[in-house]
């Protein structure tokens, strides 16, 4: 059975806490546990054993997760009851399996130098898709101002995108759709405006015909005053 984060120092069999120590690479923090109480060696090696402890890159990662019996994260108790060994990892040789044998150290070499192969074969395969070029899929949802991720492979998608560059065809369509959408919008405003009247007619009528007739009265009876003053300028002139 393959069991990661298990070695021994010398004789005695360790528990690989943490593979490197960070700003000093060939340094490792180990715990011995042959010298553990039941209490934590039991969840311990239990974690080890389980997929979390196993899909782990250092086995803290598992640990601070890991409660020992009486409830405490492990992690912290091998911390604060000073469990943790540091110990030059070349000293150190891992048995994932009885039969295998391989220094921390060397074991750190391999595991970062596939970290970094892992990572350049990543990223040349993102600039072999790219070809060093922007994805036109990609630019054209932008202008579109759509955030969401394209279904990959989408031959219509691929199409639309295309179609939508910055071409003289594209900038003018997209001039028609802003007059469009702006003589909508203005539409709706003069709609809007001719409610508004009407709200207001209905909370304080004005009617213009009575307007009018109140107006032509006032007139004739200023006519009619008029025309008895000059009667009886006349008659007085007589």
């Amino acid at each position: 059975m393959f069991l990661r984060h298990i070695g021994k120092h010398g004789d005695r069999k360790v528990a690989v806490v943490f593979r490197e120590v960070p700003g000093e690479p060939h340094m490792a923090l180990v715990v011995y546990t042959e010298v553990l109480g039941q209490n934590i060696h039991d969840p311990l090696m239990a974690c080890i054993e389980s997929d979390i402890g196993q899909n782990s890159e250092d086995l803290a990662l598992a640990l601070n997760r890991t409660h020992t019996k009486d409830g405490t994260v492990i992690l912290q108790k091998l911390h604060a009851e000073g469990m943790l060994k540091k110990i030059r990892t070349e000293l150190v040789v891992m048995t994932p399996q009885p039969n295998v044998k391989i220094k921390l150290d060397e074991l750190n070499k391999i595991l970062d130098e596939m970290k970094q192969g892992e990572e350049a074969v990543k990223k040349l395969a993102e600039m072999d898709a790219s070809m060093g070029l922007q994805d036109p899929l990609q630019v054209a949802k932008r202008l579109r101002g759509d955030q969401r991720p394209a279904p990959a492979g989408s031959d219509a998608a691929l199409k639309a995108a295309q179609n939508s560059l910055l071409d003289d065809s594209g900038l003018a369509n997209n001039l028609r759709q802003q007059a469009m959408k702006m003589d909508a919008e203005a539409k709706g405003l003069m709609a809007e405006a001719q409610r508004l009247l009407k709200e207001a007619h209905a909370l304080d009528p004005v009617k213009p015909e009575k307007a009018s007739k109140s107006k032509a009265t006032k007139v004739e009876a200023t006519a009619v005053t008029e025309t008895k003053v000059r009667k009886s300028r006349a008659k007085v002139t007589a």
